[in-house]
């Protein structure tokens, strides 16, 4: 995977992050999600990187990203302090401005960074989220089922830690089952690399963490921006997986119509890991979106 890209570390304020550059044309940052690490983009990157001169990490305390120990009010994995990572690894590759990608926990990182840097972000495009407030406002029953790692990975230390860790790869590959649409999307390759990362105790203490800040300090901040009536400034593209969101809403795109003043969106027909169970169509929208205006 990722054939003629360079491999570094860079150290940021209170992390140390693991990064894959290559790629030529204007700087665009992609970020992953849970449970995975940076290897859900290999099949979107080798479309790309004709265009674009590609940036993509591990998330702070994810795959070979070194996260900050917990803290009380979970603000080191918070998105805020996630994006400042990345404000930091862009500044240290001399990208002052740049287009930028996230799918799931890394599509949160992506959109707090466009509210709290915004003349940073020429473009972003989200994958098959909604904002974090957004999420547990509208969880009633039925949607707290379909969605219950949310309270369980945040509910307080070490609960989650123990129980994961008990058979971490048996509850990662449960997480990839119950989420993909189509079920062997996956190369054995990109498998072995989200392996080797939730097998570490580091990462699954790290990822109950981006779940208890998304709980607490993360709402708290979608909240008040909210109240702000503070959106994201820059164009933004949706993409999402219609076989995995159809039964929780009609579309994304009519809720972050209410962040963001120029939405589009592009449904596929595939479930969470769009750009595994789609790669093609998910490059092909994010090269145009990212090309044009």
């Amino acid at each position: 995977m990722f054939e003629g890209f360079q491999a570094r570390r860079i150290k940021t304020s209170n992390a140390e992050i693991a990064v894959k550059t290559g790629g030529h044309g204007p700087a665009l940052l992609l970020l992953h999600g849970y449970p995975q690490t940076h290897a859900i983009w290999h099949k979107v990157a080798p479309a790309l990187a004709d265009r674009f001169s590609l940036v993509i990490p591990d998330l702070r305390g994810y795959g070979d990203s070194i996260g900050p120990k917990p803290d009380p009010e979970h603000l080191n994995y918070s998105k805020r302090a996630m994006a400042r990572d990345m404000i930091e690894i862009m500044d240290a590759l001399g990208q002052p401005r740049f287009r930028l990608g996230g799918h799931d926990r890394g599509a949160r990182v992506a959109y707090r960074l466009a509210l709290d840097f915004p003349e940073r972000v020429k473009k972003l495009a989200i994958l098959d989220i909604v904002p974090t407030v957004e999420t547990w406002e509208q969880m009633g029953w039925e949607s707290a089922l379909a969605t219950y790692h949310w309270p369980f990975l945040a509910v307080p230390a070490p609960v989650p830690e123990k129980m994961i860790g008990s058979d971490p790869l048996f509850y990662m590959h449960h997480l990839l089952q119950r989420w993909a649409g189509k079920k062997d999307c996956f190369d054995p390759e990109a498998i072995a690399a989200y392996e080797a990362s939730f097998a570490k105790p580091s990462v699954v203490e790290a990822t109950c963490e981006d779940y208890r800040a998304g709980a607490g300090c993360d709402r708290e901040h979608d909240l008040a921006d909210r109240k702000a009536g503070r959106k994201i400034q820059c164009p933004l593209l949706v993409i999402w997986g219609a076989d995995y969101l159809k039964d929780k809403i009609a579309s994304p795109a009519e809720i972050w119509k209410k962040w963001a003043s120029d939405v589009r969106e592009v449904p596929l027909k595939c479930g969470h890991f769009i750009a595994e169970e789609e790669p093609e169509a998910c490059a092909k929208a994010m090269r145009e979106f990212f090309t044009n205006g």
